[in-house]
């Protein structure tokens, strides 16, 4: 290669990880850097996090009534005294928590965690600490009671969300901030003090009366307030459930929200434990009667690539007033839960290895001598270049449907420069695979990677 040739090739941003001076003599490639050793995990009883991986979040409310969005109250700017009402109304005769773990464990989900409190103040248990509860509905049966029961009955994790901003309490300081009403309702006193003793008796609650829990999702705590001693509470109660990012301190893990950071949306390999959440529905989170739903192929490719990178992914269900899951909410998740069962053992017991390809539009993930590549960005054309790799392996199969694929060991135009040769992939099935996520399996002889 000329030297203003290779100049020119630096320049556009190329890594030349081999050089051969004549097409066809190029050597088989190690990959000499070093592999990341994985996650960090507890050594407790929280470890679970890290086998479960999947699981269904669950946004239901009063406010599942005006089917819009679950802050109807404030985004449609309704007063207090107005959308308190919804409660009286609030009478989800079809809520059956089976029927919700049996469409949860179809999907390939592993764990649940439900809105005990959202923004709006509402408690979805029997809460000692106000009257703005579910008890005081015309269903009169404590929902978080009842899905505990089906939990703990078949050994399923069961998380609970709350939030921190309160849009009811007379006690929470709302000011105008971010997810807060723009001032203090006719009636109210705020008090942040008091309002922590309430919150901190509403969660003493949640961790003393529905047997093991497993997580705790804070939500929105607008102050920025820091209280170790409130996350401390919950650990000493349920030393199982691992608490995220979003409270009174750093909690155990993060939550990176509908592919928004760009950070852990463009990750390799998550260090600690993180968990992605997405809604079915791209306008809501609760239940919506106009929902715009994600296509399968969006989805996938978000699941696999937080999987890839090690990281868990909790995908969320708006239920009707009813106590429903809504049937394109619920086809959605079975055709996922039937695309995760092809490509399942491309995320078990595996490490992220996405560093040893230069395209940065797939994600790679190692068990032994075993890749699997991982296209969660969709393909633009049937064939790929997994540069610098350039051996073949002893078998290659498309994980989806156990399909072989056609490979070889092949310059092509686009290498004109380096002249060498690297392992493609041929004739892969994207019209057939236009909307799912293809992980392909390749089965080598020796090792690629040199630790």
């Amino acid at each position: 290669m000329k030297r203003r040739d290779m100049i020119s090739l630096l320049a556009m941003g190329a890594t030349p990880f081999i050089f051969s001076k004549s097409f066809g003599r190029s050597k088989p490639v190690v990959i000499a850097k070093k592999e990341d050793q994985g996650l960090k995990k507890f050594g407790d009883g929280r470890d679970w996090f890290f086998e479960k991986r999947f699981g269904m979040f669950v946004h239901w409310g009063i406010y599942s009534i005006p089917a819009w969005h679950e802050q109807y109250q404030w985004r449609a700017r309704i007063p207090r005294a107005q959308y308190v009402k919804y409660a009286d109304e609030f009478n989800p005769k079809k809520f059956n928590p089976e029927q919700w773990l049996d469409l949860m464990q179809e999907s390939g989900q592993k764990y649940i965690t439900i809105t005990t409190k959202h923004h709006d103040g509402f408690c979805m248990w029997d809460t000692k600490q106000t009257k703005y509860n579910i008890m005081n509905t015309p269903y009169k049966k404590d929902i978080i009671g009842m899905l505990a029961d089906a939990c703990h009955k078949r050994k399923v994790p069961l998380c609970l969300y709350y939030s921190i901003a309160d849009w009811h309490h007379p006690n929470y300081p709302n000011l105008g901030r971010h997810h807060e009403l723009e001032k203090p309702e006719p009636g109210d006193q705020p008090d942040w003090n008091k309002y922590m003793e309430f919150l901190k008796a509403q969660v003493k609650e949640l961790c003393s009366n529905y047997g093991t829990i497993h997580g705790f999702w804070w939500d929105m705590n607008v102050p920025e307030y820091y209280d170790p001693s409130v996350n401390d509470m919950i650990r000493k109660l349920q030393p199982n459930a691992i608490i995220n990012n979003r409270g009174f301190d750093e909690g155990d893990y993060g939550t990176p929200e509908r592919d928004e950071d760009k950070e852990s949306n463009e990750s390799r390999s998550f260090k600690g434990a993180t968990e992605a959440c997405e809604s079915l529905d791209r306008l809501s989170w609760g239940y919506n009667k106009a929902a715009e739903y994600y296509t399968l192929r969006y989805l996938t490719g978000s699941i696999d690539r937080y999987f890839s990178a090690n990281g868990n992914y909790l995908l969320n269900v708006g239920p009707t007033s009813e106590g429903i899951i809504p049937e394109p909410s619920a086809e959605i998740l079975r055709r996922i839960g039937k695309w995760l069962t092809s490509v399942k053992e491309s995320y078990e017991d595996v490490k992220p290895v996405t560093q040893i390809i230069q395209d940065p539009d797939v994600s790679v993930t190692r068990r032994d001598q075993t890749y699997y590549i991982h296209f969660n960005q969709g393909l633009s054309t049937n064939g790929f270049s997994l540069k610098p790799i350039n051996v073949m392996p002893k078998k290659a199969v498309l994980l989806n449907d156990g399909q072989p694929v056609e490979c070889s060991v092949a310059m092509v135009p686009g290498d004109y420069l380096t002249q060498s040769k690297y392992l493609r992939l041929k004739n892969l099935p994207v019209a057939e695979y236009y909307n799912k996520t293809m992980v392909v399996k390749l089965e080598f002889e020796g090792t690629l990677y040199d630790n």
